[in-house]
């Protein structure tokens, strides 16, 4: 009996045979179509660390002193942003946050209002260093560009794990990664998952027989 692993493979084979040639690395999603599930009693969310990067994203950290890694936002610059307009700038502009950690009780008083609800604040679980120095900030940064988030809003997850210019192998990797970690998340496990799909970003899913 074949494993998931192979099904994965298998899968990604026929997705790359489908697939029409872009001129662009296209983005591969993993979808998962729940069953059984109430998003509104039983939602969850996860960060996912998988074993190869997903692509690079872009980051902005509140820190004390300027980081040469990525853009960041000073304390003594907090008071820049005042009008609405400067804090969607802000988050359009950025994938991920993160923050030293001694500065976070003046950025949850000064951006949690607008970070919180866009589901970007600096989260404890990935996105907060205990020291500004460019090791730690370096780690996170190859921790976020490597983390699938899973956040729970409706019955069906779409979620990026890769691109095309991956391997089939890294791309069976981070998928099974990612849907074991679901899957044990779940709090009926198989029976809560309908059908699993894979696609690149412009072509038509193919279903993993799982």
């Amino acid at each position: 009996m074949a494993t998931n692993e192979q099904k994965f493979l298998d899968a990604i084979k026929k997705l790359r045979e489908t697939d029409k040639k872009r001129n662009f690395d296209q983005t591969i999603d993993l979808i998962v179509n729940l069953k059984g599930f109430d998003v509104r009693r039983e939602a969850f969310s996860l960060f996912i660390e998988v074993p190869h990067k997903i692509k690079d994203r872009k980051i902005a950290g509140f820190f004390e002193k300027k980081s040469d890694l990525i853009d960041t936002i000073k304390k003594d610059e907090f008071d820049r942003f005042k009008e609405k307009k400067d804090f969607r700038k802000l988050i359009k502009g950025y994938d991920f946050f993160v923050a030293g950690a001694k500065l976070m009780p003046t950025i949850a008083t000064k951006f949690g209002r607008i970070l919180g609800p866009a589901g970007k604040m600096p989260s404890p679980q990935l996105g907060i260093v205990p020291v500004e120095d460019n090791k730690a900030i370096q780690i996170l940064i190859d921790k976020i560009n490597a983390t699938v988030r899973v956040k729970v809003k409706e019955p069906s997850l779409k979620l990026s794990i890769g691109k095309e210019s991956l391997t089939d192998e890294q791309i069976m990797e981070n998928g099974v990664v990612v849907y074991n970690k679901i899957l044990e998340t779940l709090p009926r496990k198989r029976d809560n998952i309908k059908n699993v799909l894979i696609k690149f970003s412009m072509d038509k899913p193919v279903k993993i027989e799982l």
